[in-house]
């Protein structure tokens, strides 16, 4: 069975992915001489870096996501289609899908990247990962019900497990994360908990290298450290989590942390879709490519963002798997594209670092600016322009503009629901509890 596609006289490219990559290539290619087919196992769009505020009950799902239909009005080219791509065939240019499958003139792989447990079996088995809105609102179900359960319990090791959390991972998501809680225990949760004493909670971040943001300055990241305790996080640097039942975290030197939820946000590799030779994927699990980010080994296939790993003379070590790379990756791409269209000769990639930023809570942020850093209220303010401006929706920047607004003001979070129950966790917890 065929995807549904319209034929055209135009050359398609087929895009795997609709992440900051995918869904950017497929707009910059909008009115050009190309036929344009996005495929996604979702129908939405989901702005990742403010994935932790929905799991910290400061946005709804809706004020990060976008239905591509909707990106793609007034857009006769571009094509949508909800598929989950199972194999790829680069002799028959033919992409499998489990709605059918789909010829291609060109293919760019713009798949993304998962959560690396680093083959550690119970790690993933117990822990709670952050990479899609579904992990998301697990989290913010987890949270949740944890205090729900606990405010029926009696002081001791069981109620502790369930108000305690530990964050492993000291980049970006696991510093945001880590503020954000730390804001819900002094601020939001002894309000609607007051049966609960939350100067029992405890809250830790666990890096294994020896400074938190390690991409940023060490001026940022002493300075996120010094946040972060401040509001009482417990960090530890140099330390490694080696296993996780759902209960204890067992940390290398020995010692066990109690908590009944952990959530890990420690790597990511990429995600590459089968059918590709193995000698293709290099480390990181990423698709190795070349200056115009084209797959090594293969005609017609690109891939860019976080599966793609850049692997010329000038660009020995793989880019970082963030969203400006993969912009500006599917801006380069698009660009050549069009040149092709032209008879012109394609122009290589280039990544053009602008920057890093952090937020750690309320008035408290980091920024990298080449060599110029700068914290507090002001890099705030940075953080939170640039990520409302990044949002794809104007609706969604007016959305969040206005939560956050409503936030700052009342200082609390108004989407403290449980909708949909995390159930699995729930019984998990039960099971090592007995």
């Amino acid at each position: 069975m065929k995807i549904n596609i319209p034929n055209s006289s135009l050359p398609r490219i087929v895009i795997i992915g609709g992440g900051f990559g995918g869904l950017t290539l497929a707009r910059e290619l909008k009115g050009k001489p190309y036929q344009v087919v996005l495929l996604d196992k979702n129908n939405y769009h989901v702005f990742q870096p403010l994935l932790y505020q929905v799991a910290t009950a400061q946005l709804e799902p809706s004020n990060i996501a976008s239905p591509f239909r909707e990106l793609f009005e007034d857009s006769p080219n571009l094509f949508f289609r909800m598929a989950e791509v199972l194999s790829v065939s680069a002799e028959a240019k033919l992409v499998e899908t489990n709605i059918g499958s789909l010829s291609f003139d060109y293919l760019v792989i713009a798949t993304g990247a998962v959560t690396n447990f680093f083959d550690n079996a119970e790690v993933e088995k117990y822990s709670l990962a952050m990479k899609n809105l579904p992990e998301a609102l697990d989290l913010r179900s987890v949270f949740l019900q944890n205090l729900e359960e606990a405010v029926n319990m009696e002081t001791g090791d069981d109620q502790e497990s369930l108000l305690d959390l530990i964050v492993v991972g000291g980049g970006p998501t696991g510093v945001e994360t880590a503020g954000a809680l730390a804001e819900l225990k002094h601020h939001v949760y002894p309000s609607d908990y007051t049966e609960l004493d939350f100067r029992r909670m405890d809250i830790y971040l666990v890096e294994a290298g020896a400074r938190l943001l390690p991409s940023m300055s060490e001026t940022s990241s002493e300075r996120t450290k010094l946040y972060l305790e401040k509001l009482g996080v417990q960090v530890l640097l140099n330390t490694t989590v080696t296993n996780y039942d759902g209960r204890y975290a067992t940390l290398k030197c020995g010692r066990k942390i109690l908590s009944s939820s952990m959530i890990w946000t420690a790597g990511v590799k990429g995600n590459p879709v089968p059918g590709l030779l193995k000698s293709s994927i290099t480390k990181g699990n990423r698709l190795t490519v070349g200056q115009y980010l084209q797959v090594i080994g293969y005609k017609g296939i690109f891939a860019i963002g976080d599966v793609a790993g850049v692997s010329t003379l000038k660009q020995p070590n793989p880019h970082p798997m963030v969203a400006p790379v993969a912009i500006q990756q599917a801006k380069s791409l698009a660009g050549n594209f069009q040149r092709r269209s032209l008879g012109k000769n394609p122009i290589p990639f280039k990544y053009v670092d602008k920057g890093s930023m952090a937020t750690i809570g309320k008035n408290k942020a980091v920024v990298d600016f080449g060599k110029v850093h700068f914290k507090g209220i002001f890099a705030w303010f940075v953080w939170g322009l640039v990520h409302i401006m990044s949002l794809v929706e104007f609706r969604s920047r007016f959305v969040v503009f206005f939560s956050w607004a409503w936030s700052y003001l009342s200082s609390t979070k108004s989407i403290r629901l449980i909708i949909r129950p995390y159930k699995k966790r729930r019984l998990q917890h039960i099971h090592k509890a007995a």
